[in-house]
């Protein structure tokens, strides 16, 4: 079954790193040419995807160039196709500045609650040419 559905970005601070203050949160102690950052991230669904989401997120990213890979664990919270509950998905991509590659999208087996409990599938996220972030889940839910 696939639900759909667009979000907005309600809160996305970024986490102090060890590279700009050594006291801080974990993260990394080795420089490359590409820095690391660390932040955290609130999202809102509307759709057939309805809901708010608390994301740990991370990237190596150059701003200048357009060019990094990030990594993103989220809970979310709220319904899919009317159904409400709770669960984990992760995904990430990478961008050489003029494309969208390398994507992953999963459901995290096993973190289903409610009536999303037994949810499992994968997914994907896309942003079009105006700024709207679109999701969707493709997903079945167990017994």
């Amino acid at each position: 079954m696939r639900a759909s559905g667009t979000f907005t970005v309600a809160d996305f601070p970024p986490a102090p790193t060890p590279g700009a203050d050594p006291a801080a949160a974990p993260g990394p102690e080795i420089g490359t040419a590409v820095p690391v950052g660390l932040a955290t991230m609130r999202k809102e669904f509307e759709g057939e995807v309805v809901g708010r989401s608390a994301t740990l997120f991370t990237a190596a990213f150059d701003q200048a160039k357009g060019v990094g890979t990030y990594v993103a664990m989220e809970s979310f919270e709220g319904t899919l196709h009317g159904r409400s509950g709770a669960f984990n998905f992760a995904h990430s991509a990478t961008t050489t500045g003029e494309d969208r590659q390398s994507e992953f999208f999963v459901v995290v087996p096993g973190s289903g609650t409610d009536e999303l409990a037994g949810i499992t599938g994968s997914g994907g996220i896309a942003v079009d040419p105006d700024g709207t972030h679109r999701i969707w889940f493709d997903y079945e839910l167990g017994r």
